[in-house]
Order: C-alpha cells, then sequence, then structure tokens
C-alpha cells in the first residue's frame, strides 16, 4: 500500500510540473496533466490534492470536472486549439513519415475525446 501511495504522490508530482510547464511550452498539453495530478493526490496525499483543488490557476476547472464531469466551454476550445498546435509543430518538424501518421492518428485520438467531454457554458 504505501508503494502504491508512493507511486501515485510520483506520477502525480511529475504531472503536476509537466502540466506547470504545459502553460508556456505549446508543445505540453496542461489540462489532461492538471487532471492526471488531481487524479493521483487524492489517491496519494490529501494536503496536496486539496492544494491543487484550491489553487486560483485550476480550482474552477478541476471542481467543474469533478462534480460534472464538464469542462468550461472556453477551456475545452483552448485545450483543443493548443493541443492542435503543438501537434501540428510536431508534425512539421518531424522528418520520418511514419511518425507523422502516428502524431496525426494521436492527434485525431486526442481530439475526438476532448471534443466528446461535456462543457459547461460560459
Amino acid at each position: 500500500m504505501v508503494i502504491k501511495r508512493g507511486l501515485y504522490l510520483i506520477v502525480g508530482l511529475l504531472s503536476l510540473l509537466l502540466g506547470v510547464i504545459g502553460i508556456v511550452v505549446p508543445l505540453l498539453p496542461t489540462v489532461p496533466f492538471i487532471l492526471l495530478a488531481a487524479f493521483c493526490f487524492a489517491r496519494s496525499s490529501e494536503r496536496l490534492h486539496q492544494w491543487l483543488m484550491s489553487h486560483p490557476w485550476f480550482a474552477e476547472a478541476l471542481n467543474n470536472w469533478q462534480t460534472k464531469r464538464a469542462l468550461n466551454r472556453s477551456l475545452k476550445r483552448r485545450a483543443m486549439i493548443m493541443t492542435t498546435l503543438s501537434f501540428a509543430i510536431s508534425i512539421t518538424l518531424v522528418p520520418l513519415i511514419w511518425v507523422k501518421l502516428m502524431l496525426l492518428g494521436m492527434l485525431f485520438g486526442l481530439l475526438i475525446y476532448l471534443w466528446q467531454i461535456p462543457e459547461l457554458t460560459d
């Protein structure tokens, strides 16, 4: 049990770090990493989970996700736009055609997933 909590804590901290980096780096999506961090902290550290759930940058989106399983329309739109832009940059920079096709498939899969998430009106 201790190992499992420790693993959740490490994954949560790494996800939080990647999510924060994703705020300024267009190649990293923020929303999925912050959602994953909240999931992991809920299973490993009540103190970190409460901190994240009350953080001014993330609290509204996390509470909407936790209570309504929905995202704010503008947040969902921004996530889709930034995801498309970051994958477009990656696809442009990668020289191998099979990697481009794989990235394109991943992009479509992620966009379909994001599109299916219920949205709250602003």
